[in-house]
């Protein structure tokens, strides 16, 4: 039975591989420090943060998450390596939390590579604290034991690696806050709806263990900042897989809540009874009081569960390499089986227990991606337009719809692993961050010249628009595009040929000040008008239909206080109604320096080609992102769009 630990308590560990799952109810940071005999970190190099998330023994996230999961390997640390500090720290995210006391109690489970739980630690009490050492694992002769801290420090991080000994300290929390915000500039918001909620409630009485969990409560995909040359998603960027327990039958166990799921209709007097084996997989079968909302929460319970095998197979193989490296070891350290045929024996035997180990983990992998592939093909053409690829044959009975939906889709997400199988990346709406679609070349590797890319990227932006348009009732949603030396104008067409842009593409440094101006005169208006109380004081012309500005070659015609209306945009417009989708490459505004820092940081960034730069709230993956693109040849935006703009003129 696990031992349920209250703070200065310790308890013996009698296994050296484990896995360390803290959970609360926001996104924070998770690192350690690997101290000496004397309690003193040498530098730097002994931590392990979100900049740095690999040391010898240790793996920790490269993101902020509401759930983070270390993976530990005692064996493998360094002997001068004599205690373990597990921290973790609010990250400085507007709107965020400041200090832990404003949450529920965060907690700690020390568990084996299966998942069983070895102990167990709340940290009651916290208050002012907006950083904390949770428990240590310090060594004791040839044993390791774990020690509950729950030191808090109302000064944050910089106090904590201060006390800890650290030389630099408030350096070292720069660094790794800069890591945090780089990973926060490509995240998207997790699912949150009431559903989402009750199942992160009745999965959390169920135990650590169960698919679907897991949930950050603000940022699933983690992504890399522009202009970073590091992997994210990702990260891979990668950012390392922490050893899990792979899920079993995903259509069949995902977590259900009894509380918001609408009752299942009675089996058919008629129906045969179900077989042994894994249930069929049925579109729809999720939480939620309407089939859209069940569609959603089932498609974040297949990309959850999709995380989850993944990095089960990860961790098997990681753990079978290792335990084949120790064991060859083992054997060039025996004078008596280093040569000869005793030799060779033991290293033949150590590498078929590998090969076994890894085999029996790719077993699980295929049984697990067949589920989910199974799920997927029966899913996919069930999904609304909001939710569905273009070239699903939801859109030949488009309707303009009278509400607006939960979610749109952005595209498609899969893993090396995984491929050929594709989860759908839906986000909430309206959405609560700008986007930003890279038109630069990432790299010498890609065969798409700049010129292609930037037009790719900007098709990538008409279609995202178009979709906008086509899920929002009539005359709810607008967009307005600017383009100041009118290079988008090929890319722009399905929008201005069809009517669909509520004014013609601005040009000229006269156009983005005039496009600026009215955007942030609305901005205010409306805010002041909230704030207020006075809404029915708005002025009668004011249009108040939600708006998304795209902005095409920026910085290009932008001046400082273009600029600077820009970012406030970015910042104050999405709570009322404004979104920003900037079409652009970061090299191209390098000369503005820090100064567009806070703007990046605050649009996820997408990309017109295929690349792994997404990571997912719960073990980080690099996921590969692939945006929703027309297929050539189709006319289906033209006749949407045509669609959607005669039924705002017939509203009007």
């Amino acid at each position: 039975m696990a031992a349920e630990l209250v703070r200065g308590q310790n308890h013996p560990l009698a296994r050296n591989r484990i896995e360390i799952r803290i959970s609360a109810d926001a996104p924070f940071v998770a690192g350690a420090t690997l101290a000496d005999e004397s309690g003193r970190v040498r530098g730097a190099d002994g931590v392990a943060h979100p900049g740095a998330p690999t040391l010898p023994g240790i793996e920790v996230s490269r993101q902020a998450a509401a759930e983070h999961r270390l993976a530990v390997d005692l064996d493998a640390m360094p002997e001068t390596v004599h205690r373990v500090s597990v921290l973790i720290a609010l990250p400085a995210t507007p709107g965020g939390p400041t200090r832990f006391g404003a949450l529920a109690a965060p907690r700690a489970a020390v568990t084996g590579l299966d998942g069983t739980e070895v102990a167990g630690y709340t940290l009651t009490g916290l208050d002012a604290e907006s950083a904390v050492v949770v428990l240590e694992l310090y060594r004791r002769h040839t044993a390791w034991k774990i020690h509950a801290v729950g030191q808090g420090y109302a000064a944050g991080l910089p106090a904590l690696l201060d006390d800890q000994g650290l030389p630099q300290a408030a350096e070292l929390a720069r660094g790794i806050e800069e890591a945090v915000a780089r990973g926060l500039a490509r995240s998207v918001p997790a699912p949150t709806t009431d559903a989402d909620r009750s199942r992160r409630t009745a999965a959390s009485a169920h135990g650590p263990d169960l698919p679907g969990t897991a949930t950050a409560a603000g940022s699933p995909y983690d992504v890399q900042t522009p202009g970073d040359s590091a992997v994210r998603p990702a990260p891979p960027e990668g950012p390392a897989a922490a050893p899990l327990r792979p899920p079993a039958a995903p259509s069949t166990t995902r977590i259900r809540s009894a509380t918001s799921a609408a009752p299942a209709p009675p089996p058919a007097p008629d129906a045969p009874a179900p077989a042994d084996g894994p249930v069929p997989p049925v579109a729809g079968d999720a939480v939620g009081w309407s089939m859209d909302e069940r569609l959603y929460n089932q498609v974040w319970g297949m990309f959850e569960d999709l995380a989850r095998s993944t990095a089960a197979y990860r961790s098997a193989v990681d753990f079978a390499d290792s335990r084949l490296e120790k064991e060859l070891d083992q054997v060039l350290s025996d004078p008596r089986s280093r040569l000869g045929s005793a030799g060779d024996t033991a290293r033949e035997a150590a590498r078929a227990r590998q090969a076994q180990l890894v085999d029996q983990a790719q077993s699980v992998l295929d049984r697990d991606l067949a589920q989910l592939a199974a799920e997927s093909e029966v899913v996919e053409p069930a999904l609304p337009p909001a939710y569905a690829r273009w070239d699903n044959p939801a859109w030949h009975g488009y309707r303009v719809p009278t509400e607006p939906p939960m979610a749109v889709r952005l595209g498609d997400l899969h893993l090396p692993e995984s491929d050929p199988l594709r989860i759908p990346m839906l986000v909430r709406l309206p959405l609560e961050r700008g986007l930003w679609i890279d038109s630069g070349v990432p790299d010498e590797s890609r065969s798409a010249e700049a010129g292609e890319l930037r037009h790719l990227a900007l098709q990538t932006a008409v279609a995202l628009a178009a979709r906008l348009l086509a899920v929002h009732p009539a005359g709810e949603f607008g967009v307005r595009v600017i383009d100041p030396a009118g290079a988008g104008a090929s890319a722009l067409a399905p929008l201005t040929e069809t009517g669909a842009l509520d004014a013609p593409p601005a040009r000229g440094a006269a156009g983005v000040a005039g496009t600026l101006g009215s955007l942030t005169e609305r901005v205010d208006l409306v805010q002041m008008a909230v704030r207020g109380g006075a809404s029915d004081a708005l002025p009668p012309g004011l249009d108040t239909s939600r708006q998304l500005l795209i902005v095409h070659d920026f910085p290009h015609g932008f001046d400082d206080r273009a600029v600077t209306q820009l970012r406030y945009l970015a910042d104050e417009g999405p709570d009322v109604g404004v979104h920003l989708l900037l079409v652009a490459d970061r090299e191209d505004a390098a000369a503005y320096g820090p100064l567009l820092d806070p703007l990046w940081r605050s649009l996820m960034r997408l990309t017109p080609v295929p690349d792994d730069h997404l990571a997912d709230p719960w073990v980080g993956h690099a996921w590969t992102y692939e945006p929703c693109l027309v297929p050539p040849g189709s006319h289906v935006l033209q006749r949407v769009l045509t669609q959607v703009v005669a039924a705002r003129t017939k509203r009007t």
